[in-house]
């Protein structure tokens, strides 16, 4: 028999929507953040030669350059002030969270709360000006030396000025990313951060399907290939849909315990572990460090000469080594960034303060135990499910001239980031139809 919640959640319609005056002012405040994300992605940098700089772009499009340009929306191809977008304080959150596990006094600073949350997070900001002015920094040096077949720069005017107003402007306007990612997470619907990512993937989407089109209509891929490739994109879609829903419910029992004259608690619960912990970061780890030698070949003008030639050749997208050391670092980044994500031990430890525990374990360091053994099982299915939609795409990818839009670390992000904002949509109904009979219910009560 379906819970009064399912029976809820059921008559959830267009109607509860436009009753829903706090979500829709949550709705376009996010809406408006992600526009005035696009147009940043259109101002440029100052020193650099637009039609220069895409002839530059489209030449390293396989390495790490072409991978941070599908997530930053074109951004980084254009040059703009948006070029890292988001890729400084990603790293900056990783090494943080890291070292929450590695230094005891910031392992205590997480837990004491809020205070210790908003700590963190200002050490986060610290990081990543420092990592954002070292790579944009590299960014500018690198611009420097960079040429198009015909020999035109793509700086204007080199020089300590131009580097220095480019790491002002490319850290300034990552640290204002950061704090619009802020404001869509408090005062508009979803993860702000995720959602940036999300709009820079889909903003490119209609010129990547644009392209598949005009390679079909100019015979450089069948017909047959192209309805191929849209079943596979449907296919892959639902297999995500599916996986990332997919969870380990543990059940958990409270003691009944007595409080004055009666007896309270003894309900059960259940603890849900995720498939999939690690969510899209184990793909955008593996793609970053695979991209890293063909990104410093194309720059430094080497690629198709000597082992710098031999090593381009090799760790092109879909070559059978690529797909390998792909796959491998898949699997390790996705058991990676589950140890830092989950901790049994400090999960154990709140079941055991909260009278809580798992039935036929004993609490405490057993629960640790058992926690760290089904996380490590259900990691290993997670981190093969995400390595098949990674390298799948990659396989396909490499028979044809298709976009890497279709790859599968954009379709892992735009899935996963859809499925988390429809969740809290659907959740902000119920919270409003809930209000809603709370309201009626107070008022049959006076009557």
């Amino acid at each position: 028999m379906a819970s009064a919640a399912e029976q809820l959640a059921a008559n959830v319609s267009f109607k509860a929507f436009a009753n829903a005056h706090e979500l829709q002012k949550r709705l376009l405040f996010t809406l408006f953040a992600l526009i005035i994300f696009r147009l940043g992605s259109y101002i440029p940098l100052p020193g650099i030669d637009p039609v220069a700089m895409q002839v530059i772009a489209s030449q390293h499009s396989q390495g790490i350059f072409g991978m941070i340009d599908i997530i930053s929306g074109g951004s980084l191809s254009r040059m703009s002030i948006f070029a890292l977008q988001l890729m400084p304080y990603i790293t900056s959150s990783i090494i943080v969270s890291l070292s929450t596990s590695i230094f005891p006094w910031l392992e205590a600073l997480k837990k004491e709360g809020e205070s210790g949350r908003k700590k963190i997070n200002q050490y986060t900001r610290y990081l990543t000006v420092i990592i954002g002015s070292g790579e944009a920094y590299a960014l500018a040096t690198g611009l420097e030396y960079a040429y198009t077949p015909t020999g035109v720069a793509a700086v204007l005017i080199p020089g300590i000025i131009f580097k220095i107003s480019t790491v002002v402007s490319i850290v300034s306007a990552t640290l204002f990313l950061v704090w619009l990612g802020e404001q869509i997470t408090s005062r508009g619907i979803g993860q702000g951060t995720s959602l940036i990512i999300f709009a820079g993937i889909v903003a490119g989407i209609p010129g990547a399907i644009v392209y598949t089109l005009e390679l079909g209509r100019t015979g450089a891929v069948t017909i047959f290939f192209i309805l191929a490739l849209l079943f596979f994109i449907v296919a892959t879609v639902l297999f995500i849909v599916f996986m990332e829903k997919a969870h380990r419910k543990i059940p958990i029992q409270y003691p009944k315990r007595q409080m004055g004259g009666k007896m309270v608690g003894g309900e059960s619960s259940h603890l849900p572990l995720k498939l999939n912990t690690a969510g899209v970061m184990p793909p955008i780890f593996a793609g970053s460090v695979l991209g890293f030698p063909q990104t410093i070949m194309g720059f430094s003008g080497q690629v198709g000469s000597g082992i710098l030639g031999m090593i381009a050749l090799y760790l092109g997208h879909g070559k059978p080594l690529y797909i390998i050391l792909l796959t491998i670092m898949i699997i390790f980044f996705a058991f990676f960034y589950t140890a830092i994500q989950f901790n049994p031990e400090e999960t154990a430890e709140n079941l055991k303060k909260n009278g809580g525990f798992i039935l036929g374990i004993r609490p405490g360091k057993a629960t640790a135990v058992y926690l760290d053994y089904v996380l490590t099982r259900i990691t290993v299915l997670g981190a093969i499910y995400i390595a098949a939609v990674c390298v799948m795409p990659e396989i396909l990818i490499s028979q044809s001239s298709t976009s890497l839009y279709f790859g599968g670390t954009s379709v892992l992000i735009v899935v996963s980031v859809t499925m988390d904002t429809v969740a809290q949509i659907h959740s902000h109904l119920l919270a409003h139809q809930y209000e809603g009979l709370l309201k009626k219910t107070k008022l049959k009560g006076r009557s």
